[in-house]
């Protein structure tokens, strides 16, 4: 399970910094990236939104301060 957490995570921050550049620069990279390949642009977006998903699903077991686990 640790490495379907890490790919999430890298998923969504990939999410994240994509729409900061859109929303600065009015650039997409998943597109700049896989333009040519639509179907590939589509699950990009789809395992972005996925990843969000299980990281929100899994939040508390895993947050340290969340779950009361304080260091």
């Amino acid at each position: 399970m640790k490495l379907l957490h890490m790919v999430s995570f890298i998923l969504v921050v990939v999410g994240g910094v994509n729409w900061a550049l859109v929303a600065l620069f009015d650039t997409n990279l998943v597109t700049m990236l896989f333009g040519s390949i639509p179907g590939l642009v589509t699950l990009v977006y789809v395992l972005i939104g996925v990843g969000a998903l299980y990281l929100a699903y899994e939040h508390k077991n895993v947050c340290t301060y969340c779950s009361g686990k304080k260091k």
